[in-house]
């Protein structure tokens, strides 16, 4: 009999590319398996380029919000519709949903104290499992002491969406493209400083490449700082680009310089090579999951009390990555 998987996914965008590597290991050890995933509604355009997924469910629930009774409604709509379900998030809320839904085997790793909601419970190894993928897919199979095999996010790509958005916005293709992706949303400390942008983007103008800014409308105004810097011309994208036209956009581009963002993941997901500057995170956990990519790190100094933090201190300095460290990996 053929499992019926729920999935409770992720709420940022890199991570929920990152979970299509579960969905792929699901659909490759049991090809009639049908795979829902719940996730927040911004989700559905990245999970309806995922083969994998028959369903996204939307849970419209903000970042830290309980939302009990969204998740108990939900819940109860989905009541005799699935055999396992797989729960991602560590939260004692996210593991609500499939409990009320009744879905028979619950399986998670031990987080906010969840005994019952989850009732195959995980213990997660770090040191066997250091990277982020590497945990989502463990929870897809048998307990093994293996690292398990990561297979690669691939996005599709809709050519008929890349040729509106080409014409609607007077873009062309007689220049190779770099996708400039400044913007994380994890905080300031990730991104690279706007002078850097504006130096590469000249450089690489002088080389033949055209420049395309992409992110979210909180994204416009550092595009607007790198186009006010850089006396290349940047088209500046952010904010009149949906999460289904990034996806596009980012596969015309034969590369993409970008922070440590979930545009980072997807820009790996459709092929484009990256190279992907990492300041106060590190790629130990959240690496793009691609091998045609570079990745360049900040120099901390060896102060360990930078890594991950979201807003540099007062007074530091990192000994950044340099524009020619970036340019010259573009060829």
């Amino acid at each position: 009999m053929s499992k019926k998987w729920l999935i409770i996914g992720p709420s940022w965008v890199g991570d929920m590319v990152m979970a299509q590597s579960l969905f792929k290991r699901l659909k490759a050890d049991q090809p009639d398996c049908t795979v829902d995933v719940v996730a927040p509604g911004w989700s559905q355009p990245i999970l309806a380029r995922m083969p994998e997924v028959q369903n996204a469910v939307a849970l419209d629930v903000k970042h830290g919000e309980f939302g009990w009774g969204k998740r108990f409604q939900l819940g109860k709509q989905l009541r005799g519709r699935y055999s396992h379900s797989i729960v991602l998030p560590r939260s004692w809320k996210s593991a609500l949903l499939p409990f009320v839904a009744e879905v028979p085997e619950r399986i998670g790793y031990r987080g906010e104290m969840r005994f019952g909601l989850i009732n195959d419970m995980r213990l997660m190894d770090k040191q066997r499992l250091p990277l982020a993928v590497e945990r989502y897919v463990a929870l897809g199979g048998a307990i093994s002491m293996e690292r398990p095999e990561i297979l690669q996010p691939q996005l599709q790509v809709d050519q008929d969406n890349q040729q509106r958005f080409l014409e609607q916005n007077n873009l062309n293709l007689d220049k190779p493209v770099v996708a400039l992706l400044p913007g994380a949303e994890f905080g300031p400390a990730k991104q690279w400083p706007v002078e850097y942008w504006a130096e590469s983007a000249e450089a690489l103008a002088d080389k033949g490449y055209q420049l395309w800014c992409l992110g979210s409308p909180k994204d416009r105004d550092v595009a607007e700082q790198i186009q006010t810097a850089s006396k290349a011309p940047v088209e500046n994208l952010c904010g009149r680009t949906e999460l289904k036209d990034a996806v596009d956009i980012l596969a015309l581009a034969k590369h993409a310089i970008t922070n440590d963002s979930g545009l980072m993941h997807v820009a790996a997901a459709v092929g484009c090579h990256l190279v992907a500057i990492y300041r106060t995170t590190t790629p130990e956990y959240t690496p793009p999951l691609t091998e045609n990519c570079h990745i360049l790190r900040a120099d901390l100094g060896g102060d360990e009390s930078l890594k991950g933090v979201r807003e540099l201190p007062v007074g530091i300095k990192l000994t950044d990555v340099q524009p020619n460290q970036v340019v010259d990996n573009l060829g």
